[in-house]
């Protein structure tokens, strides 16, 4: 018998299968799209709307949350959009004309970790960008990237997040405790040694979050915090960079730290690897790969894919003034791919505590492990 948390993920590539013909062929050519090649200059709330034009988009949602008898959580929801082609590329269209038709593809992935129980919980969809099954609407008053029924609303008063699956799902209003944070230069955002291996990259770093979480049969009111990350490029990564290791960090005195890693398959961090530490105020402070050291202190062996992640970490940073021990809430937080659209990473709720700028700090957090199962050849 079929687990019923795969039913969703089978039908949606059955639908997916059967309208393939309606598909144009996929290409590795990066001619005729957009490229980030300088400061992106984010204006809002117009830029968190979609950028068709770039291969690659995603809006991702984290948090960690705690119901009112203790309960803890950790959540995921992101959204990706994919462009097949560019829009003005009619060459191989299949005829005759189709519904169906589309050069955007949309990717879903949501998560619940019961870090009490030890527990973690996923569910994925897909969809073409055609007849309301999925897309991104600019309204009047909000910005709406949705996918069937699961969807995030980023609007004037905060951000509604809604989904709904087989094991678990979650309704949460998020609200900003700070304006966005612009990554890199003004939101460019490099990730490799050429200037056009780059992307345009900002957070929402602290969103005071509320709601209602399910799980099991089970509701759970909870509060906590949630960061966002919206990022949109066209570059394929780097030859020779295997993944990557992210972070992002809340602290107990109001501070935030987002972090990555560019993981070399001969060993090391490319350079390109940065960061932005954001102070209680919202004014940021860069984070150069010259002044990191990362030390893996822990590996977990994945008993579903075989991937070994590093789980917990050593992180020193010379300026600014950085030292930092993260481990995970739990171990497996393995995010597995059930669609060919997909990749196996591990995505979890993670614990800090250390100095930070000479003040001891504690804080939570998420991580993100990429390239450990395969490497990440894919574009960001």
């Amino acid at each position: 018998m079929i687990p019923i948390r795969y039913k969703r993920w089978l039908l949606a590539l059955l639908l997916a299968v059967i309208s393939a013909a309606a598909l144009p062929v996929a290409s590795d050519d990066d001619a005729g799209y957009h490229t980030v090649t300088g400061p992106c200059d984010f204006e809002f709330p117009r830029d968190h709307g979609a950028h068709p034009g770039f291969r690659t988009e995603w809006w991702y949602y984290t948090g960690n949350l705690r119901a009112a008898d203790g309960a803890r959580f950790g959540f995921q929801l992101t959204f990706f959009r994919h462009q097949l082609r560019p829009a003005d590329d009619r060459r191989q269209w299949p005829q005759p004309a189709s519904s169906w038709r589309t050069e955007q593809i949309f990717l879903a992935h949501a998560a619940l970790t019961d870090i009490g129980a030890g527990r973690h919980y996923q569910a994925e969809d897909i969809a073409r960008g055609v007849l309301d099954l999925a897309g991104v609407e600019t309204r009047a008053q909000d910005v709406r990237v949705f996918l069937r029924d699961w969807e995030a609303v980023i609007g004037p008063r905060g951000h509604a997040l809604a989904m709904t699956g087989a094991e678990f799902g979650f309704d949460l209003h998020l609200a900003p405790a700070k304006d966005p944070v612009a990554h890199g230069d003004r939101g460019y955002s490099r990730k490799g040694t050429d200037p056009a291996r780059a992307s345009c990259y900002y957070s929402f770093t602290r969103l005071k979050t509320s709601g209602t979480l399910r799980l099991m049969g089970r509701r759970f009111e909870v509060e906590g915090l949630s960061w966002m990350d919206h990022e949109y490029s066209t570059a394929p990564l780097e030859p020779g960079i295997r993944g990557w290791s992210w972070f992002s960090l809340q602290f107990d005195n109001g501070m935030e730290l987002m972090l990555f890693l560019l993981n070399l398959k001969a060993g090391g961090y490319h350079p390109a690897s940065s960061g932005t530490l954001v102070a209680p105020d919202g004014t940021t402070t860069a984070v150069t790969s010259d002044h990191i050291q990362a030390e893996a202190l822990r590996q977990w062996k994945s008993p579903h894919s075989g991937g070994e992640y590093p789980v917990a970490w050593h992180l020193r940073v010379s300026a600014p003034d950085l030292d930092l021990r993260i481990t995970t809430t739990v171990d497996d937080q393995e995010m597995i791919a059930a669609q060919s659209a997909g990749v196996t990473y591990w995505e979890g709720s993670v614990t800090a505590q250390g100095r930070l700028e000479g003040q001891e700090v504690k804080g939570r957090g998420y991580m993100e492990l990429t390239g450990q199962v395969q490497a990440m050849d894919e574009r960001l």
